[in-house]
């Protein structure tokens, strides 16, 4: 089965201005030109999923009104939880961007069980529209990385796995971002 990892298209705020921004206008147009990517590739059958985050289901919506299907809200592809106020997140982010999974609290731990439990569920072929760290977590663990941060997927972009049987393989990365995370 193939899965699509999309990140959200560009933020209207970033991580320490607004708890759930919706997109920009270049965020919406990211969202379309990941719908149209997308139609391309898409065989009958596909699964929709997106974090509870509007940043996420706003960038869902172009190919949820092109497939005439309500993508499944899924906590378990939400963005990082940070253990820090909102003041504080940014900085907490970049910290553990440098770390490796093997320094998380188990709570993290869980976090990225849970999203890889997800992508291994699947019984057909499946996009789902997430966040920058949920895809980071997922590649690496599909590569057997401990660094937190693999890549810096773009806003819009879309990585592709395989998943046969319990296996989930890398078949492509995203493109890598030229924005601040948001």
């Amino acid at each position: 089965m193939n899965l699509y990892l999309v990140r959200h298209g560009e933020a209207a705020a970033s991580w320490g201005e607004h708890h759930d921004p919706g997109l920009s206008a270049l965020g919406h147009k990211q969202a379309s030109q990941a719908s149209d990517q997308l139609l391309t590739v898409l065989t009958g059958g596909t699964r929709l999923y997106s974090s509870p985050l509007a940043r996420a289901q706003e960038t869902a919506q172009p190919l949820a009104s092109a497939l005439e299907q309500a993508p499944l809200i899924d906590d378990r592809i939400r963005e990082v939880p940070s253990p820090v106020s909102m003041a504080q997140r940014q900085d907490w982010l970049r910290a553990f961007m440098k770390q490796r999974w093997s320094q998380q609290p188990q709570s993290l731990l869980a976090w990225r069980l849970s999203a890889l439990d997800l992508m291994q569920e699947q019984a057909s072929d499946a996009v789902f529209f997430t966040h920058f760290l949920v895809i980071n977590a997922i590649v690496g663990a599909v590569l057997s990385e401990q660094a937190t941060l693999h890549f810096w997927p773009d806003n819009g972009s879309i990585t592709h796995l395989r998943l046969e049987g319990d296996s989930l393989e890398l078949v492509a990365l995203g493109q890598s971002m030229k924005t601040v995370v948001n």
